[in-house]
């Protein structure tokens, strides 16, 4: 087992909720850490049934004078459940630990978020820090961080059938599409805006479906935390800069198995947007488990002019390019020398393919294993 950064939740007796992506590993870390507690899984049908049928079933769960944490996992699937914790925690001073991998029901149907009284974590799949010796590049560009893919004899037919349970358990069973062969297809058509800024009419005219229902598809895969979208950083903006967001899958394993191959598809094209997904994901997992706070962002001018990532926060402003080369060359420093214009107190940085750690004008240029392995520094520099 996997020792996990995310530590904080525990620390005091304070209830909250630990949303992630399934497959990333929340139900495994509490067992570890909760063994004995009240477990109360709504994947099962036993608790299922009874409490969506009646909420008010929950105090007949727990035993009297029971002091302890009370787990409810993946509360999202009975959103009526939080007004009957809300009076527990009131009333009865109990702490409870709500997990789940979708806000949109909550959200959507403006249920009861316990008003301030519970705090809000999130898991991410592994980070390379996590991994420690079990951490190799090439796997990582291929498989991805889900911990279950580490144990898999073929974790890449491990990651087709996880795609398919998000299919078929989280889109169907929330009922948040009615034709899976439409959202199955924008899937694939979405993959390939992986690392870019998405024009979402394109990907609808690809994915022969209306541009509303492209953006209530993408809206789908943000709820469900297996995508995110960047905004472009435009803070005292000094140039005229794209509109679009860049969108990404939350796991670099996850992409590859969504994006479709074929005889006239090349590896090489992957290389790339699955460098990128890889930093994100780690910086993404790095920020939150320290709470650094940073906002996340990248930069696009007019003319094309490009910083990946941007990152904004209490700490500093960060901007990092990632590259696949193993050399770094003048057209690939430029666009860092130009945001640092814009923006002095900048740090910059460059993740690239070779071997060396160099300074090239201001400019920390880091082997990408390196930087992985060395984020929370790099974050906290």
């Amino acid at each position: 087992m996997f020792r996990r950064l995310l530590n904080r939740p525990l620390a005091s007796p304070r209830s909250f909720f630990l949303f992630g992506p399934r497959g990333t590993g929340k139900t495994t870390w509490l067992k570890h850490h909760l063994p004995d507690v009240l477990f109360i899984n709504l994947l099962q049908s036993e608790f299922y049934n009874r409490l969506s049928a009646n909420p008010g079933h929950i105090r007949q769960l727990i035993p009297p004078g029971y002091q302890d944490w009370v787990v409810i996992d993946e509360v999202q699937r009975i959103p009526a459940l939080l007004n009957e914790v809300h009076d527990l925690i009131e009333a009865d001073k109990l702490n409870f630990v709500l997990t789940g991998s979708s806000a949109r029901t909550l959200r959507r149907r403006g249920v009861n978020l316990l008003a301030g009284r519970a705090l809000t974590y999130h898991m991410h799949p592994l980070t390379v820090g996590e991994q420690e010796e079990a951490f190799n590049l090439n796997d990582s560009l291929r498989f991805g961080h889900l911990p279950a893919r580490f144990s898999e004899n073929n974790p890449r037919k491990y990651l087709q059938d996880y795609v398919q349970t998000y299919l078929r358990e989280e889109v169907m069973q929330e009922s948040l599409t009615r034709s899976i062969g439409h959202f199955s297809r924008f899937l694939e058509v979405a993959s390939f805006s992986q690392g870019n800024a998405v024009n979402i009419s394109a990907v609808a005219r690809e994915a022969q479906i209306e541009r509303a229902v492209a953006e209530n598809y993408f809206s789908i895969l943000k709820d469900l935390l297996i995508a995110v979208r960047l905004p472009v950083f435009s803070r005292k903006a000094k140039r005229k800069l794209i509109a679009q967001k860049k969108f990404y899958f939350f796991d670099v394993g996850v992409f590859r198995a969504i994006r479709p191959m074929g005889p006239l598809d090349s590896e090489a094209e992957l290389d790339g947007p699955s460098l990128e997904t890889l930093v994100l994901q780690e910086l993404r997992a790095v920020n939150d488990y320290h709470d650094y706070g940073y906002q996340f962002f990248f930069w696009r001018t007019r003319n094309n002019l490009e910083v990946d990532f941007v990152l904004y926060g209490p700490l500093g402003l960060l901007a990092i390019e990632v590259k696949r080369s193993t050399q770094v060359q003048p057209k690939h420093t430029r666009a860092l020398r130009e945001f640092k214009k814009d923006y002095p107190p900048a740090q910059r940085f460059i993740f690239y393919g070779g071997t060396t750690t160099l300074h090239i004008d201001g400019i920390e240029v880091w082997p990408i294993a390196d930087a992985l392995r060395n984020l929370d520094r790099i974050l906290r520099c």
